[in-house]
């Protein structure tokens, strides 16, 4: 069956920096586009970064400069490295699959983020 598993999650200082993953099983992880969304009380579900199979990148302006999206394929795990965070960065991090060509996509369960002030 599909999995995606996020981890990294947790509580950081406003400034810090935090490193997720997510590691995928079951879907030909390297033909997949895979990104990070994220969702928080007060906002709309946001794509916050994406990779695609070819390795090209896409950031939501707000964290441009700040978050970092990369993948390894031999481990079938995506990374998204956050850095100078900011309370507004408090969400759940949700890791999401695409295979473009069959119109699939799979979800993970998130990982909390927290960024405190």
């Amino acid at each position: 069956q599909v999995q995606l598993v996020e981890s990294g999650g947790g509580l950081v200082q406003a400034g810090g920096s935090l490193r997720l993953s997510c590691a995928a099983s079951g879907i030909p992880f390297s033909v997949n586009d895979m990104g990070w969304y994220r969702q928080s009380p007060g906002k709309q579900r946001e794509l916050v970064a994406a990779i695609t199979s070819g390795g090209s990148t896409n950031y939501a302006d707000s964290v441009k400069g700040r978050f970092t999206i990369s993948r390894n394929n031999a481990k079938n795990t995506v990374y998204l490295q956050m850095n100078s965070l900011k309370p507004d960065d408090t969400a759940v991090y949700i890791c999401n699959a695409e295979r473009r060509a069959l119109s699939r996509r799979y979800w993970g369960q998130g990982t909390q983020v927290t960024v405190s002030s």
